[in-house]
């Protein structure tokens, strides 16, 4: 009866358990969920007990035996799981390594299938004494030897990460095993005593009471959401003081140079305080720009724009424009570019031309004196040529420990050396973003005190497509002829899109809202095209042209003004009705390609390779075809 008596206990307290964890809001998680079938398992393992011991103090013979040993048969799978479902819950809370988790779990898992399955066939004896009711058997040293190699497992795990053990996550695990040998003695003295289900019940109790009570969990999760919270304001006041820093040295040298040109009193000084102002609002869009494509990769809203393009021709543009940016600096810039790269590749041009962007910005900006040398290679295999882009410099280098804040957004290292550095950190953390974008690979080899070098190993296409090399006009384009209007709520806006445009000797109008624009068109005014800003009050530029288009005679072409240049805005305002698109601040080069798109008369010309001569092989079949009689007929009709 002293079996009964513990097994009816364990009964109570697994039930009691069961219905506390599940009737509370729980933490989704997999160590949660695989305590959840810990208990599930436990109960139903006293269940089966307690229904065989009841069936042999009611009544044990040969009619009541059959169904007691096939209890018995499954309540032994739960010795079989149990153990399994403690393995690997110490396994995922030691580790915490969701992969390698998995693997574990696939390999357990056709182990207890085949444990499972031999176990059916071992047969199991029915021991019935003075003493009581119990089992034994072949089937039961079986089942029992497989539950002792899980253990065995769990106290692997444990020497091999005892540093990791000394905390309130592992005191069921000890009281476990304590409890386990003190079953394997008690049933060394008598096999008819069961007390292991009752064990399980009571380490699942420990359990529940230390690491795994949903209340508890609940109240861990709401102090780490806290302290994540609070890390992250701390981090949002520390950006916020660095945009405010990075964001005021170039407007001051933007408002500073401007208020010194009107001082000037010679040209020449004139043109030179205009050229530090261009370098400020450069530096000024670099910061914007960054801040804006930190924030499309983490709101995944980036996306890969794959097209035809020459990585020699980019890279020798690219080449042009980092050059004035080393100044005075006594620094020799060396491209390299290996005789096998393709003449034509086909991936994301703009991410690419980022990348190196970057890299070759990060390597002027931290060396003072020596070389910078910019390398492309390819390994090219079939129609696949993985680009090799080296950048290697003689600058400050970076410490060995230091490596891995590399990447990380918002971090520049040696702060107290780089001061007088303009920067926000977000370089390097896009580039790694866009290279791992483009299933690309990034090395960092750096001396501290010597210089750094940046490998990138990017994956692309050789494209099928010949070479379009296209011959533009050299002269001047005069359009004026030409009328054009522009719409934007800033007076300094409308000032500078005037001053672009009147090279081009156009006939410009301004107004300074979308109502005035469309009193302007009302009124028979016509014009070739429109510049319309979007963001503008009362009326935006959108909802001005929605107005515009319900007039059946208005023809004109717009075109959209903003300074929304997030990535994809560009699509969503020619959905939109708008016919293309420029960006603020105006680009000379795409405002230029505007004009002679929409305006100009003039038709570029293009060379064109020729095409292989199979094209023009026709069989006698295909010949044959087209002189037929039903041919000739259809095509008449």
């Amino acid at each position: 009866m002293s079996s009964t008596y513990f097994t009816i206990c364990g009964f109570f307290c697994a039930l009691l358990i069961l219905i506390l964890f599940f009737s509370k809001e729980r933490i989704k998680s997999e160590e949660t969920k695989l305590y959840s079938f810990m208990i599930i398992s436990s109960f139903v393992d006293v269940l089966l007990v307690l229904t065989a011991l009841f069936i042999g103090i009611y009544k044990i013979d040969s009619s009541t035996i059959p169904l007691i040993i096939f209890i018995n048969k499954i309540d032994m799978i739960h010795y079989i799981l149990w153990p399994t479902l403690m393995f690997l819950y110490i396994f995922y809370i030691t580790y915490h390594e969701l992969n390698k988790y998995k693997r574990i779990l696939k390999v357990v898992t056709i182990i207890d299938i085949i444990a499972i399955f031999v176990s059916l066939f071992l047969p199991l004896d029915i021991i019935n004494n003075s003493k009581g009711m119990g089992i034994g058997g072949i089937g039961t040293n079986y089942i029992y030897s497989i539950a002792v190699l899980y253990f065995l497992a769990i106290v692997l795990i444990l020497l091999l990460n005892y540093k990791k053990i000394f905390n309130k996550k592992y005191l069921p695990i000890f009281s476990l095993l304590v409890l386990m040998a003190i079953a394997v003695i008690v049933r060394y003295i008598n096999q008819t005593l069961i007390v292991i289900p009752s064990i399980i019940v009571y380490t699942n109790m420990i359990m529940y009471f230390t690491i795994e009570n949903p209340d508890i969990k609940l109240l861990n999760e709401v102090e780490a959401a806290r302290d994540k919270a609070e890390k992250a304001n701390a981090a949002k006041t520390d950006f916020l003081s660095s945009m405010s820093h990075e964001i005021r040295t170039p407007l001051n040298a933007i408002v500073g140079f401007s208020e010194a040109i009107q001082d000037e009193e010679d040209l020449a000084s004139a043109k030179q305080d205009a050229k530090d102002i261009i370098l400020a609002s450069q530096n000024l869009l670099e910061i914007v720009n960054g801040i804006l494509d930190i924030s499309k990769i983490e709101a995944n809203k980036m996306e890969i724009t794959n097209c035809d393009y020459s990585i020699i021709e980019e890279c020798q543009t690219i080449y042009k424009l980092i050059k004035p940016r080393i100044g005075e600096k006594p620094i020799e810039f060396i491209m390299n570019v290996a005789p096998d790269i393709p003449n034509t590749l086909y991936g994301d041009k703009g991410k690419i031309k980022e990348i190196i962007t970057n890299l070759l910005t990060n390597a002027v900006k931290y060396t003072e004196k020596g070389t910078i040398t910019f390398d492309i290679s390819c390994i090219n295999k079939n129609n696949n040529s993985t680009i090799i882009i080296s950048v290697e410099d003689t600058g400050r280098g970076i410490k060995p420990e230091k490596i891995d804040k590399l990447f990380t957004k918002f971090e520049r290292l040696d702060e107290d050396r780089n001061t007088t550095l303009e920067g926000t950190g977000l370089g390097l953390a896009i580039t790694k973003r866009l290279v791992e974008m483009l299933n690309g690979k990034i090395i960092v080899q750096s001396v501290f005190g010597s210089g750094s070098k940046f490998t990138v190993y990017l994956p692309q296409i050789i494209s099928a497509n010949q070479k379009i090399e296209t011959i533009k006009k050299e002269n001047n384009l005069d359009l004026s002829t030409k009328k054009v209007l522009v719409v934007d709520d800033n007076d300094l806006n409308l000032k500078i899109a005037e001053r672009l445009l009147k090279k081009y000797n156009l006939q410009i109008e301004t107004c300074k809202s979308g109502y005035e624009c469309l009193d302007k068109i009302n009124n028979n005014q016509k014009y070739d095209l429109i510049f319309m800003d979007d963001m503008m009050p009362k009326m935006s530029g959108t909802e001005t042209l929605h107005i515009l288009k319900d007039n059946p005679d208005f023809k004109t072409k717009v075109i959209v003004l903003t300074a929304n240049a997030i990535e994809g805005m560009k699509e969503k305002y020619i959905e939109d009705g708008f016919n293309d698109y420029l960006a603020k601040p105006i680009e000379k080069e795409e405002l230029e390609r505007i004009l002679r798109h929409y305006l100009n008369s003039e038709i570029e010309s293009a060379n064109f390779a020729p095409l292989p001569k199979e094209l023009y092989q026709i069989d006698d079949n295909v010949i044959k075809k087209l002189n037929s009689k039903e041919f000739i007929e259809n095509k008449k009709v």
